[in-house]
């Protein structure tokens, strides 16, 4: 059927307004960007190769850590490269089917992650609550599910979605006022009334975004709530250990929050504010979680005496 869906509609492709329209601003943003995605990609894909090579970082924050990393990098390159290589093109063009695709994606990973952020929650919880039995509870088999819900969470979301929007007919216009294409910006051009559709979407994705932002806000109050009781003392280690993660938690959901939980998209900014998820985010990731981080610096010490040992 959804073939079906596909001819019907006229539009065959989706023409992408971008970011810029001046010359000086798009020039300045290729170059912010392509620095952005390469530290994206060596940044994150360094903690994965550094939770692997060294034995001392097998443990299920790290496991988490890593995993998330790599959803980072996937997440980044569905969007980013082709927002840069758009900004020097005139006519940014992208087919239904790649639109479709892109907007499947962002979902998957977009989900993935929010399932991972709550584990990399609960696994301080437990760390900083209930010291005792961490290795108990946080099992490779958990830690493990923990991933492969996020995955599943995420396919489910993303095509529960998708087999809505694939059948709505598109006869123009076909203009996107975006970077990327997304559910709320495509079915914005179908030429049926897309209210409920919106409603699927926004259901959706808004439901998971503050469902999964005010479970987290609830385990951060729930240990920092823990440790005061104990001493006031670890009250600064904790905040400490856990502002890394709000950090990143703050910077994730501010855009989806905006995109998904408000109503539809009507200013321009929103295409600024995913910026955030799609650029920023990811490059912080790993600059967050490792400057803040012991074991991650020792761990690049015993590296770099390795390499260093071997050469001599």
């Amino acid at each position: 059927k959804s073939m079906g869906g596909l001819n019907d509609s006229v539009v065959s492709e989706f023409v992408l307004l971008g970011l810029s329209t001046s010359w000086g601003t798009k020039v300045f943003l290729m170059l912010t960007f392509s620095l952005f995605y390469v530290g994206i990609i060596l940044g994150n894909l360094f903690i994965v190769f550094l939770v692997i090579a060294d034995s001392h970082l097998h443990s299920p924050m790290y496991f988490l850590l890593a995993n998330l990393s790599l959803i980072d990098v996937s997440f980044s390159t569905v969007t980013v490269p082709k927002m840069i290589s758009d900004l020097l093109s005139e006519y940014k063009v992208i087919s239904f089917q790649s639109c479709m695709t892109q907007t499947c994606f962002i979902h998957v990973m977009g989900a993935a992650e929010l399932v991972l952020l709550i584990a990399m929650a609960f696994d301080r919880y437990i760390a900083i609550c209930k010291p005792l039995h961490y290795l108990n509870i946080m099992s490779p088999k958990r830690c493990v599910s923990f991933v492969v819900i996020g995955w599943v969470t995420g396919v489910v979301h993303a095509m529960s979605q998708f087999a809505f929007v694939i059948n709505l007919p598109f006869c123009g216009p076909n203009t996107i006022d975006s970077f990327y294409c997304d559910f709320p910006r495509i079915i914005k051009l179908a030429c049926t009334d897309g209210a409920k559709f919106e409603f699927v979407v926004a259901a959706n994705s808004g439901f998971m975004t503050a469902g999964t932002f005010f479970l987290l806000i609830i385990s951060y109050v729930f240990i920092l709530a823990t440790v005061w009781k104990r001493s006031a003392g670890d009250l600064s280690k904790a905040l400490v250990t856990l502002s890394a993660h709000i950090t990143v938690v703050v910077l994730f959901f501010t855009p989806c929050v905006f995109l998904y939980v408000w109503p539809f998209p009507t200013s321009s900014i929103d295409k600024y504010l995913f910026i955030v998820d799609f650029a920023i985010t990811p490059a912080l990731n790993p600059i967050i979680y490792t400057l803040r981080n012991k074991d991650i610096k020792i761990a690049v010490q015993r590296l770099s005496k390795r390499r260093f040992s071997k050469n001599f």
